[in-house]
């Protein structure tokens, strides 16, 4: 049995709500990464996630690459963007229970790596559990030592509104293909997943209803949806 849990990266945005609603309909529960700007910019959109009982996490304020700042800045990014995300749960009337982070572009900090993940260990974000996935690469790069959310397979159906070139046949190859060169196949037997989407308007605008067409696939391939947990 195949087995994923949904993120969603660069949250929120104008199609926010129908894509929760469409998570609620099919009974998946997804972990939202937000950035700050972004809350600020589609706030109600924000709160409507939490209400609904989704989880937001940290995508940090900007979305800056944390290897092409300082610690400094890269520390300062992320607590303003904590800063907000707490107003939001507040505001949500909701415990925010689960700090989960993510870095932007799945950039670590470079050489700041390590002071990075001591800084989240230390200020108690939370783990996503992934004792259950067993590839070699997953250890081989310490992504089961390390505190931050990466991901095993991405979508990149962002790529659709920013390279002319890139088209939805190359997303559809991907998710069929049995021997990827990063990640892990989507369908392969028994294979565990952290599947990484993203909520950009733009998108939405090129291909409507986009998040639809990848997750009733999956649905039709037979994998189910973990419920977000932590250790």
């Amino acid at each position: 049995m195949n087995t994923a849990l949904l993120t969603i990266d660069d949250f929120p945005s104008k199609n926010t709500k129908s894509i929760v609603d469409f998570l609620k309909e099919k009974n998946i529960k997804a972990i939202f990464f937000a950035t700050g700007k972004n809350v600020e910019k589609f706030y109600e959109e924000a709160l409507y996630v939490v209400k609904n009982g989704m989880i937001v996490g940290n995508h940090s304020y900007s979305h800056a690459e944390c290897s092409k700042i300082s610690l400094e800045e890269a520390i300062s990014d992320i607590e303003k963007c904590e800063d907000i995300l707490n107003k939001l749960y507040q505001d949500a009337g909701v415990e925010r229970k689960f700090r989960p982070f993510r870095f932007p572009y799945g950039d670590k900090g470079g050489s700041n790596k390590d002071a990075l993940q001591n800084y989240l260990k230390e200020k108690g974000f939370d783990k996503v559990y992934d004792k259950h996935l067993c590839y070699d690469w997953w250890k081989e790069f310490n992504l089961d030592k390390d505190i931050d959310t990466f991901w095993t397979f991405d979508f990149e159906e962002y790529r659709l509104h920013l390279e002319k070139d890139f088209s939805q046949d190359f997303i559809w190859n991907k998710m069929q293909n049995p021997n990827p060169s990063s990640g892990a196949a989507l369908f392969a037997e028994n294979n565990r997943h952290i599947l990484l989407l993203h909520a950009y308007d733009e998108t939405e605008n090129l291909v409507p209803e986009y998040y639809k067409a990848f997750i009733n696939h999956l649905l039709e391939k037979g994998i189910t949806f973990d419920e977000p947990e932590f250790i």
